[in-house]
């Protein structure tokens, strides 16, 4: 039987110890804070595997205008400028930040910080390390840091499944261990920085611990949700059978490796004039079209980098030849794998959430500063710009007391979560809330979820799971045309009267979903070729 201990977190708890919430912790010190982690932290978060860097306009020849301007195009259409402005405007003072905590960018002969190139950006502007281990090594810097801050207590171990909420305010978390024991965490603030929702797809680049259980927690609440169609798709994981995906980062094409198929022949330019360097969504739809064609695809990086790829980019070296390919002499398989969610819960730009008490960064939220396609590597500066600006917020506020008493959590860890039924969610979601999305597949998709949903059980933890995937496909089926990472085979074109973003609650997903279920389905208007 299940034992439920109580902990006080003292002023702020904060869920998740990838990037987003680490910092956001440093930021707060010397507050007392307890930072949740599922995993020993700087294991298993999202912001370890990123190989990318952080996206900076610190260039004599770059502006912070400029790297908007970027992302406005990449996102788009519904990309708040505005906001994102300011995140590139605080860039280099974050970028300073994690050079303090031990961060070792790049640096060329003079001592410049040494940028690179990502698709979609104008300017060299990605600060990296070791061309593909940026993540990893800003983690390390991180964790160190963090462990040794006294104001800072980490409870590992335990994962969060559900809001603690008395009247209309968020006063904790409830979390298990891996024996189903319940640790209900008492806070004055609350920051969920639990990262994204990959793991709710067949084929992904996130850890296994992305399985959208913040968003939907926070759904539950009854937070307001935005975006929760935009899931993008990095267009290059290895191909092959690990769960999750190598990727091999966008960098590559940066330095001028190309996309082939079968026969040696390249595609790309004759769809985009920017060829492997279009935005992530162009590229991951073309090549999920040449491999529905039958057509395997590959990334060639011998003319490009060829003998210096192990040293320029140790991490894509290390992982191919575990999966048995070689890339300095063979081209290495690739195809899209769901990698970062643009939508999440709703924040503005202090990073408040809808419900009193409670702050989100990171993959979790949505502040409106990716579109409907994040631009390469703003997500590790969204995620620092905002865990410093939460810091700040909480600093200014005045909290309340956490409660007397706190109300039993009304899922049941005890109750095992089937492996099965997680997988026929992921391949659920991957054949229909994919890369290609259509009406009838989705209202299918979400008459399924219920199906799994119901199969579990109401108390289950698989509802999290359940309450995610119903979010981003009830997202997606309101959303009739094609823009950024969604894209619709029945409505295969943007369209102005759609140019904005979705914000909706829990309420309104279901009622997307019971008035789709009593409608008559629409007329295809066309195709993803």
């Amino acid at each position: 039987m299940s034992q439920r201990k109580i902990v006080d977190a003292g002023d702020v708890l904060i869920v998740g110890a990838g990037l987003a919430g680490l910092f956001t912790a440093l930021k707060l010190s010397p507050r007392a804070v307890t930072v949740l982690a599922a995993a020993p932290i700087g294991d298993g978060a999202s912001s370890a595997w990123a190989q990318g860097g952080v996206a900076a306009s610190v260039d004599a020849g770059d502006t912070p205008a400029s790297h908007t301007h970027d992302t406005v195009v990449a996102g788009a259409g519904i990309v708040d400028e505005a906001v994102m402005l300011r995140i590139a405007q605080e860039a280099g003072d974050r970028i300073e930040d994690l050079l303090r905590l031990g961060v070792p960018f790049d640096r060329d002969l003079e001592g410049k910080l040494s940028l690179g190139r990502e698709a979609a950006h104008s300017h060299r502007r990605i600060v990296r390390v070791r061309g593909d281990r940026a993540g990893k090594a800003i983690m390390e810097a991180l964790v160190a840091a963090v462990r040794a801050t006294p104001s800072i207590r980490v409870l590992e171990g335990y994962s969060a499944f559900e809001l603690i909420k008395v009247g209309a305010r968020i006063c904790g978390v409830h979390a298990h261990d891996a024996d189903g024991n319940v640790l209900s965490v008492s806070a004055r603030a609350t920051v969920l920085a639990s990262g994204g929702v990959g793991q709710l797809f067949a084929v992904t680049t996130n850890p296994v611990q992305a399985q959208g259980q913040g968003m939907a927690m926070a759904a539950r609440a009854g937070a307001v949700i935005a975006d929760p169609e935009f899931v993008q798709f990095h267009p290059t994981a290895i191909a092959g059978t690990r769960d999750p995906a190598p990727l091999v980062t966008e960098a590559l094409r940066g330095e001028g490796a190309i996309l082939i198929d079968g026969q040696g022949r390249r595609f790309m330019p004759a769809v985009h004039p920017d060829a492997e360097l279009a935005p992530r969504d162009v590229v991951a739809r073309s090549i999920y079209r040449e491999i529905a064609a039958g057509r395997s695809v590959f990334l060639d990086t011998r003319a490009a980098l060829g003998a210096r790829l192990p040293q320029a980019f140790p991490t894509v070296y290390e992982n191919c030849v575990s999966m048995g390919v070689d890339p300095v002499a063979d081209p290495i398989p690739v195809a899209p794998a769901a990698h970062y969610h643009m939508g999440g819960i709703k924040v503005d730009e202090s990073g408040r959430t809808s419900l009193d008490g409670l702050w989100a960064c990171g993959e979790v939220s949505s502040t409106g500063a990716h579109g409907a396609n994040r631009l390469a590597s703003n997500s590790l500066l969204e995620a620092v710009v905002y865990g410093a600006r939460i810091a700040e917020d909480i600093a200014a506020s005045t909290l309340a007391e956490a409660p007397a008493t706190l109300p039993a959590a009304t899922l049941d860890p005890t109750r095992a979560v089937s492996p099965a039924l997680v997988m026929q969610l992921r391949q659920l979601m991957s054949a229909s809330v994919g890369v290609v999305r259509n009406r009838e597949a989705m209202v299918d998709a979400l008459d399924e979820i219920t199906r799994l949903d119901d199969m579990a059980g109401s108390d289950n933890l698989f509802s999290n799971l359940a309450t995610s995937a119903h979010l981003i496909t009830a997202g997606a089926l309101a959303r009739e045309e094609s823009r950024g990472g969604h894209f619709r085979s029945d409505f295969p074109e943007p369209l102005e009267a759609w140019r904005h973003r979705t914000f909706l609650t829990l309420d309104d997903a279901a009622s997307i979903a019971a008035t789709a279920a009593q409608s008559t389905p629409v007329t295809q208007k066309g195709s993803c070729a």
